[in-house]
């Protein structure tokens, strides 16, 4: 499934944050609530349940309620339709690259015959 351009939009704009790819790389760990992630940072457990509200609109985790703690969980369908499109631009270049490589090779091989 290819990713719309505004669920894109959201992945890269969560993405660009470092106190939330940081998050991310902590719910690498396993599952957390919000206490839990708050703790490497220099900030209230409401910034935290900020970022983690932008980091759940683009998809790349879950929260839900046990009690009064959240719960926090990495999904990672969006981040792999996002490295899904990265991929393919990424190939479509390289491709683009090759061909110019070639035509160079090309021009510098005739510009070497007498």
């Amino acid at each position: 499934m290819v990713m719309d351009s505004r669920q894109l939009d959201l992945v890269f704009g969560a993405l660009s944050d470092a106190t939330r790819r940081g998050i991310l790389a902590q719910l690498l760990e396993g599952d957390a609530n919000v206490a839990q992630l708050s703790r490497p940072y220099d900030m209230s457990q409401p910034a935290i349940t900020k970022h983690l509200k932008v980091l759940e609109a683009a998809g790349l985790v879950q929260r839900w309620k046990i009690g009064r703690e959240t719960h926090v969980r990495a999904r990672s369908d969006a981040a792999e339709q996002a490295a899904a499109w990265i991929t393919q631009y990424t190939m479509f270049w390289k491709q683009h690259f090759d061909a110019v490589d070639e035509i160079l090779a090309e021009k510098r091989s005739r510009k070497d015959d007498p």
